[in-house]
């Protein structure tokens, strides 16, 4: 994919998920583009490799897809025709407990609400309510803050969406009620008792009855893949291999997008912009890490709970009430024994992901930002509690800590693979107090990164809304 440099309307360098997002819409729009990654392959987020043994496929960073069939903006994208294939696991999610039993999370919401008892009415009553709203409300939950479209339903959802985790879990009678919401809102990497926390709880139950949480089939580089073909399909350029740590070394183009982190943008271009811009990125804030697992096994991981070998993702850390002190305890800087575990088992459902037989597993803890402490203990030790027998059925296993996660993606800053923290102060505002927040303070230089609104997440949604400001803003 190397490309002979010339003069283009854009260029845009880093090509994850918002990276390729950019160039497909700016390519759309008629202009002359090329991408440039730092690797020798694209993704950024979205890459499968072998990393433990032969015929075994890990996805490196995500692994399961609600917010890309979610997302306005892969929906209008053909990526099915350059060979991107959806798989429904049976369960979108499932959360066991020490008791043996299980909470599910199903593509059906009158399932969801049925099996948790004496909490169904409630969760039919408010996640019934959100599902119907979201049409009318999506642009405005994924995007930059603005006034809505709808203003009353989005007025509905913000309200809802501001409430710390451990708050909104109060309308549910029932641990298994509370447990389930514990472990969908872990994925905001935030103590539950802080303000916003409910909001990536509220969007990924919606995902889930909406269009559900699939995977990929063959693994999440095919997402990539499939975009790649079609961006070069309209005629935009990539050039691979090819790091870039200052603007001398880009041609020369109208517009500049990066698809990088704060601090790295600064790196990068700092020197040509105003001293108060500078200072706003130097402040931007990044969360907890993560300490990644991939796991070759020789069966599928033996779930006391039925509702868990039958799911795509298992939020592993029992109870509300033990989920929370956890991440709290984590967020201030501690190493738990028994960390919230995020778990995907791919190979369930995708055949194509292990030899005949054998099977996958991805998983990861929090951990503080930049920590090198070794989770493979605690992280193993907390699938056995709820699969006894697991450990017993590993053939291969390989591991990330912060630090090396942060060297294979540089916008992983500290372990940070969501694009930095997105509290309250953060969640609208990111990377900068602005107008727009994908604005730089120089002309024709924008950020366009997961550090921007709506954040993290294969969605390509701050990629396009990036790439639309340039489109107004220059051309």
């Amino acid at each position: 994919m190397k490309n002979e440099r010339k003069d283009y309307d854009a260029v845009v360098v880093g090509a994850g998920p918002n990276g390729l997002a950019a160039t497909i819409t700016l390519q759309q729009a008629g202009l002359s583009v090329l991408l440039i990654e730092a690797k020798e392959t694209i993704g950024g987020g979205m890459r499968t490799a072998e990393l433990t043994l032969p015929g075994f496929k890990h996805d490196v960073c995500s692994a399961i897809h609600p917010m890309a069939v979610m997302s306005p903006f892969f929906k209008t994208l053909p990526l099915h025709d350059f060979g991107l294939e959806w798989i429904q696991p049976t369960n979108a999610a499932a959360h066991p407990f020490d008791d043996g039993s299980a909470a599910v999370l199903t593509r059906s919401l009158e399932t969801t609400a049925q099996l948790l008892n004496s909490d169904k009415e409630v969760y039919q009553k408010v996640f019934g309510k959100l599902v119907k709203q979201w049409k009318s409300i999506q642009h405005d939950v994924l995007g930059p803050l603005h006034f809505p479209e709808a203003p009353i339903s989005f007025a509905d959802f913000g309200l809802k969406a501001l409430l710390p985790a451990t708050q909104f879990a109060k309308r549910f009678q029932t641990e298994k009620a509370k447990g389930l919401w514990a472990g969908i809102t872990a994925h905001s990497v935030q103590p539950l008792d802080r303000l916003t926390t409910s909001a990536i709880g509220l969007v990924l139950t919606i995902a889930a009855h909406a269009e559900g949480w699939p995977i990929p089939k063959g693994g999440s580089q095919v997402i990539a893949d499939a975009m790649t073909s079609y961006f070069l399909s309209l005629g935009g350029k990539i050039e691979i291999g090819t790091p870039i740590s200052s603007l001398k070394q880009l041609p020369s183009a109208r517009a500049v997008l990066f698809d990088v982190s704060p601090k790295q943008l600064l790196q990068i271009a700092g020197h040509d912009f105003s001293s108060i811009y500078k200072s706003q990125l130097s402040k931007y804030r990044y969360g907890m890490g993560v300490f990644k697992i991939d796991w070759a096994l020789d069966d599928a991981i033996p779930f006391t709970a039925a509702e868990c070998r039958q799911a795509g993702t298992v939020h592993i850390g029992n109870t509300l009430t033990e989920i929370a002190a956890n991440e709290k305890a984590t967020w201030h800087g501690s190493h738990p024994d028994k960390p919230f575990v995020l778990l995907a088992q791919q190979s369930l459902f995708d055949t194509s992901r292990a030899p005949e037989g054998k099977h996958v597993a991805w998983a990861y803890c929090h951990v503080p930002n930049g920590s090198t402490k070794d989770m493979t203990t605690a992280i193993e030790n907390q699938v056995e509690r709820f699969a006894p027998g697991f450990k017993e059925r590993i053939i291969g296993r390989h591991t990330f800590n912060t630090s090396q996660l942060e060297q294979y993606n540089a916008n992983y800053i500290g372990g940070d693979v969501i694009g930095g923290a997105t509290d309250i102060g953060q969640l609208f505002t990111r990377p900068a107090l602005r107008y727009s927040p994908y604005r730089t303070s120089t002309k024709g230089i924008y950020i366009c990164s997961a550090s921007t609104p709506p954040g993290g997440g294969v969605h390509g949604m701050c990629g396009y809304h990036a790439a639309s400001r340039v489109l107004k803003d220059l051309f």
